[in-house]
């Protein structure tokens, strides 16, 4: 029945190479990935605006996984069952290198980075396959505290093949990881965790020495992985633990589903509570040791959040810009009405700083250097993650009473945007992370004070905050007083904030256009902005338009 025209609607934002439209990410690869690395990345750009990609993304969030415990004879499985959608997903980003490819490229290659413009690029696709993929990254360099482990379990990891199924690893082309720590009574407190190992010799288990592990798991990420790494109390306190599916006789290791979580967004991923009953793992690391241990894990992890949280920002940034561009009310189209205007600069100055920051830091762990990356992760996961619920909120409002329908993707950002601010470790816990990191670690302080001083001299109040990084007092008090005080938990979120945002200031003054920079320091550290994005003080139209034409080239 036609009862009207229609008029005035936004085209489907498909057909477009999501890497050529972002100019700040494309200065990033070109400043930080060789050129030899390149390919990869520039092929995921028109994958990830493809029409075909975006079908997947919504077919595997619209059709969630199930739990299968048995199968038609009885037997136990513990499988879980996706749409096919998932698989092409998964497909594409380990077909691409997101996986640990990187670790075993020679240190200082670039390998990082590329991997880092990927997986912000892929990343606006679809977040919840990119679970497995970041654990399987981050797996890696845990398990080089197990040399025999890794030996036998990186080139899998590392593989550009998707092979799902359940399997003994060395017949498998290509290998997953996942993660399970938390647990019922403890939550991030896993000193609190009550499952035990118990050492066994000999067990059907390659590499290191083997334990039966017995407890429950309130949280494990990717249950279809082929294996995990698993906390569990020794004789000598926590233990971290390789726990694979499959054990090296064929037999499945005993790793019992007990129901998938219903979660709040990450919809086409399966999360899940396991029962470890005489389960077969390898100790990674030395026992009591296991939190140094799996740490090495979370702190890739906690890159990926970042660069997550990244691609959420600027996924929802692209489309509230092309929203805007062809919906017109009042009399103009709203990309041109002044107040918009602001919105969307503002968020555009949120979503640079964001990428240039994740870009900045793999980069640092090509480098190895190993000081920057680890305080400078803690506080950009902390601060960017944080930033992504309210910036999604507001590109969602720039599409209206159409940006809350499923069908415009961004509701599904929404759901997403809390993730990554919740996963390996929450605010508090992220915060309290860094307390101790520059009590404990003060070349790591050090390393981000040498990184903020290349930007001393362009702006007084960002020269400020560099100065209270390299030991001046602020407000009376100097940084290390302030982080080594029996108050610092109480003003820890203040601490990061300044830190973080300083540090992402400084990157913009070094490597975006001035305009874009000025705009950021004065909001940001300048006091130049109210408590809502879209608050900016004057700002010139044509310097407006230069952050509008950056943020999503027309």
């Amino acid at each position: 029945m036609t009862t009207h025209e229609v008029t005035n609607v936004v085209p489907k934002p498909v057909g477009h190479d999501v890497l050529a439209g972002d100019p700040a990410l494309q200065a990033s690869v070109e400043r930080w990935v060789p050129a030899g690395y390149r390919p990869d990345v520039e092929a995921l750009g028109p994958l990830a605006g493809s029409e075909q990609a975006q079908e997947w993304a919504e077919r595997a969030n619209a059709h969630s996984p199930v739990l299968r415990t048995h199968d038609p004879t009885g037997l136990r499985v513990d499988e879980v069952d996706f749409d096919p959608a998932w698989h092409d997903l998964l497909r594409v980003a380990v077909g691409h290198g997101l996986t640990a490819e990187p670790w075993t490229r020679p240190a200082g290659s670039g390998a990082h980075a590329a991997r880092a413009a990927g997986f912000i690029v892929w990343s606006q696709v679809e977040q919840g396959h990119l679970c497995p993929v970041s654990m399987t990254y981050a797996a890696a360099p845990a398990l080089a505290a197990n040399p025999g482990l890794a030996s036998s379990w990186l080139p899998g990891l590392a593989s550009r093949v998707y092979d799902p199924g359940l399997r003994k690893h060395e017949v498998k082309a290509g290998l997953l990881a996942g993660m399970a720590m938390t647990e019922k009574q403890g939550g991030s407190d896993v000193r609190a965790n009550t499952t035990r190992a118990l050492a066994v010799p000999g067990g059907p288990v390659v590499g290191g020495a083997t334990y039966r592990l017995t407890g429950h798991k309130w949280f494990c990420s990717a249950p279809t992985s082929d294996a995990f790494l698993v906390l569990a109390q020794t004789e000598a306190g926590l233990g971290c633990f390789l726990v694979p599916r499959v054990l090296a006789d064929g037999s499945r290791n005993v790793f019992a589903l007990q129901r998938l979580k219903d979660k709040l967004g990450n919809r086409s991923n399966a999360s899940a509570e396991v029962e470890l009953d005489g389960t077969w793992g390898a100790l990674v690391g030395a026992e009591g040791r296991g939190i140094p241990t799996i740490l090495e894990m979370v702190r890739a992890t906690r890159l990926d959040c970042l660069l997550g949280s990244a691609a959420t920002m600027r996924a929802a940034l692209a489309r509230a810009v092309h929203h805007t561009r062809h919906r017109r009310a009042f009399g103009a189209l709203l990309v041109d009405q002044p107040l918009m205007r602001n919105v969307l600069a503002d968020l555009a100055l949120e979503s640079e700083a964001a990428s240039l920051l994740g870009m900045r830091l793999a980069r640092a762990v090509d480098d190895g250097d190993t000081e920057l990356a680890r305080l400078g992760v803690a506080l950009g996961k902390f601060w960017v993650c944080k930033r992504t619920a309210p910036m999604v909120a507001e590109a969602l409002e720039c599409l209206g009473g159409n940006g809350y329908i499923e069908e415009n993707g961004l509701a599904r950002l929404y759901r997403e945007a809390p993730l990554n601010s919740i996963w390996e470790g929450s605010g508090n816990v992220n915060a309290l992370d860094v307390l101790r990191a520059m009590t404990r670690e003060p070349a790591s302080v050090a390393a981000l004070a040498t990184e903020l001083a290349l930007a001393r001299g362009s702006y007084a109040a960002l020269d400020t905050v560099i100065d209270w990084a390299g030991g001046a007092a602020r407000d009376g008090v100097p940084l290390a007083a302030q982080v080594h005080s029996a108050d610092a938990p109480w003003s820890a979120r203040r601490v990061l904030e300044r830190l973080a945002t300083a540090l992402q200031a400084s990157l913009l003054v070094r490597f975006a256009p001035a305009e874009v920079a000025d705009a950021f320091v004065a909001s940001r550290l300048g006091g130049d902005h109210g408590a809502t994005f879209g608050t900016l003080g004057t700002v010139a139209p044509s310097v407006t338009q230069l952050i509008l034409d950056r943020a999503l080239p027309a």
